[in-house]
């Protein structure tokens, strides 16, 4: 029999793999994951490819682990989830500890997602659809009826992508990421192009996308924008997407079907759709000539302004700032910007309130000839990288850690079966 004093908790012993597993409540698989992200240190066995682990520093990690899973939610009564993704701080906000608005304009959306997936930065980064998921995503995606939005669009490729692929159920770091650098390409193929503009699947995603956006040729000024956008919207810390998303990869949902969960939520008018309503009021803003009577219409009916004010953001929106710096330099998007600065000097006189990202998206549709919808398209599409990193995180934690307990309110029991009417 074991003596106690080399028990798996004993500092000075040494845990194979499939012990320190066993003390954490995780596979093997996510043991090594906590190795790669720093939080574990491993040793090779002398002769042999076996790593071990340092006993105190697995047990530390289970009791840490175990006081945030049990933790009480945070102040004010919200849910609070350590990440090492996003850090929103001060009217700036940073993608794994890097300015996020300096990461997204040096460098193209690829190379953004796979800092934000692995911590390092891979130059020239690309991400190839493979074309049997492509070709299963399209045909779901062609018997949509025509009225179909981009979002149940991106939804149902995601869905048929997945069902497409047997190796949808492992969860390891390795087939994970591999999974994201297909979907993320198959969901953009997956979507109808604009006009007569021919499919284009090859190049950086931001020219793919930009084909099934607008039917305007791509100058590289305004593909610059767009893949500036889809950089700056990779990941915004928890928005009520990615905590959808964090719910289904604690039930270990498999990648797919967390990406489908956050479409889900990203559907509502109080996430993704800001953007539309956005470029649809610079729209009218342009047609009349002047934003205060569109101003006193939208404020009339009871309606908030769109594209304006931000609950994270005392100033002006980092991402909004950043995308109207590049738009600036494109002659075809000024008559929108100018509408944009008039609706926000109109509704400073009353209310100092910022343009928020949404605002500046929709001057970008709406000077590329691109539907309301687009921003929306964007949006989805740039922040599935976000949604993989956050699912990532989640697969390396405790099973099922992100379930609240109910506080019911309803009759106490037992009461007696109700009648029938």
């Amino acid at each position: 029999m074991r003596d106690q004093e080399s028990g798996p908790g004993h500092p000075e012993r040494r845990l194979t793999t499939k012990e320190a597993a066993e003390l954490l409540g995780v596979k093997p698989e996510t043991v090594y994951a906590y190795v790669s992200r720093g939080q574990l240190s491993s040793r090779r066995v002398p002769g042999g490819r076996a790593s071990t682990f340092d006993a105190g520093e697995v047990a530390a990690l289970a009791r840490r682990n175990r006081r945030e899973s049990a933790a009480p939610a945070g102040s004010g009564g919200e849910l609070s989830v350590r990440t090492r993704v996003t850090l929103i701080d001060q009217d700036r906000y940073y993608y794994r500890g890097v300015d996020a608005t300096e990461l997204a304009t040096r460098h193209s959306y690829e190379e953004v997602a796979e800092w934000l997936w692995t911590g390092r930065l891979r130059q020239g980064a690309a991400f190839t659809a493979p074309e049997a998921a492509v070709a299963v995503a399209r045909r779901a995606v062609e018997a949509l009826p025509g009225h179909t939005g981009p979002i149940d669009r991106l939804r149902v490729a995601a869905i048929a992508a997945g069902a497409a692929d047997p190796l949808r159920f492992d969860l390891s770091e390795r087939a994970v990421l591999g999974t994201a650098r297909a979907l993320i390409p198959t969901l953009v193929a997956a979507l109808p192009p604009q006009g007569s503009v021919p499919r284009d699947d090859g190049g950086p995603l931001a020219r793919r996308l930009w084909g099934r956006l607008s039917g305007r040729p791509a100058d590289e000024a305004s593909l610059r924008v767009l893949d500036t956008a889809l950089g700056l919207l990779v990941d915004h810390d928890l928005a009520a997407s990615t905590l959808a998303v964090r719910v289904a990869a604690s039930a270990r949902a498999h990648a797919y079907a967390a990406v489908s969960a956050g479409l889900g939520v990203i559907e509502g008018p109080l996430h993704g759709a800001a953007g539309g309503l956005a470029h649809r009021m610079l729209l009218e803003v342009l047609d009349r000539g002047d934003a205060a009577p569109v101003i006193a219409e939208e404020l009339r009916a009871g309606r908030r302004i769109p594209g304006l004010g931000h609950h994270l953001y005392r100033g002006e929106d980092p991402r909004a700032r950043r995308l109207f710096a590049l738009l600036a330099e494109i002659p075809r998007a000024e008559p929108a910007l100018a509408a944009a600065r008039d609706v926000v000097a109109t509704t400073a006189r009353h209310a100092p309130l910022h343009a928020n990202v949404d605002l500046a998206l929709a001057v970008l549709t709406a000077s590329s000839g691109m539907p309301s919808t687009a921003s929306e398209t964007i949006f989805a599409v740039a922040r599935t990288a976000g949604w993989i990193a956050h699912a990532l995180e989640e697969y390396g934690e405790r099973p099922l850690r992100m379930r609240p307990s109910g506080h019911y309110v309803g009759p106490r029991p037992p009461r007696p079966l109700p009648s029938p009417e």
